[in-house]
């Protein structure tokens, strides 16, 4: 099966579009957690508990693993040894390089790591894109127009007739041909993101920027989704993970992933309900 194929599985059978980004910053921590030795994996696997059976996606972003230095990359595997087997990860890394780098890029994310997806950088073409796509049960998503206000400095750029963000995802739709390739889009571009979907109408859309940047939810869902009412991936981070700073934080977290879910749910039976 297709990763494009299996997400779409997982949404309709966990009935959710929801995505936790796990973008944990060691000095953002509930208080009770701050300066322990494993705080940053504590809290993500709390995280994790408390939300999984609201969500068809968690996506670590791996800078935040990174940056821990020796012991994060231990971090990362305690956190995706709590992740269900039904839930879709995603390496939240941007990577991409010449091929044969891409090639390791692509061997350590799914299988050392055992990700189910990951997001890579079009800008080297397609030599640096396909490693990620050889296998298709391993998904990739492309960065076509982040949510950052910087990405009006590349990504809206004319290119022709068109936008450089169209170009590229003109060009992942001749790429897809294994159906396992997805694109980045922010909520906080609305009108462009229906764009993208009329381009691209069958390819999943990682969508971050809900929460805290603003993103606007309702149109993310109508533009965002396919014409089922399925694989667009809707990402929260912070205003989920530090939905409070206290010992109540993963209730807290659920209490705020259920809203959102539930959120996301009544506006795709607005749009998609037959």
């Amino acid at each position: 099966m297709s990763f494009n194929d299996h997400l779409r599985d997982v949404q309709r059978q966990r009935r959710s579009l929801l995505c936790v980004g796990l973008d944990i910053d060691p000095a953002k921590l509930p208080e009770p957690l701050k300066g322990r030795p494993d705080g940053v994996v504590e809290f993500a696997r709390a995280i994790v508990a408390a939300t999984q059976d609201l969500v068809c996606a968690f996506k670590p972003n791996l800078a935040f693993f990174e940056a821990l230095g020796r012991n994060g990359w231990d971090a990362l595997r305690r956190t995706l040894d709590v992740i269900p087997p039904g839930v879709v990860t995603i390496g939240d890394g941007k990577r991409a390089d010449i091929g044969n780098t891409s090639a390791r890029y692509a061997s350590a994310l799914f299988t050392e790591f055992g990700f189910h997806a990951v997001t890579v950088n079009p800008y080297m073409g397609s030599d640096s894109v396909e490693p990620f796509l050889a296998d298709p049960e391993h998904g990739v998503f492309l960065l076509a127009l982040t949510s950052n206000p910087g990405s009006r400095d590349f990504q809206r750029k004319r290119v022709g007739s068109g936008r450089l963000y169209e170009a590229v995802v003109r060009t992942a739709r001749k790429w897809n041909t294994r159906g396992n390739l997805g694109l980045v889009v922010g909520a906080t571009h609305p009108s462009e993101l229906k764009r993208v979907r009329a381009l691209a109408p069958d390819m999943p859309l990682l969508i971050p920027g809900i929460g805290t940047q603003g993103g606007d939810l309702r149109a993310s869902i109508r533009w965002g989704c396919t014409a089922d009412g399925d694989l667009a991936v809707i990402n929260a981070s912070r205003s989920i993970l530090y939905a409070s700073s206290g010992r109540d934080f993963a209730d807290a977290a659920r209490a705020e992933a259920l809203r959102l879910r539930d959120a996301i749910e009544e506006q795709r039976h607005h749009f998609f309900s037959e």
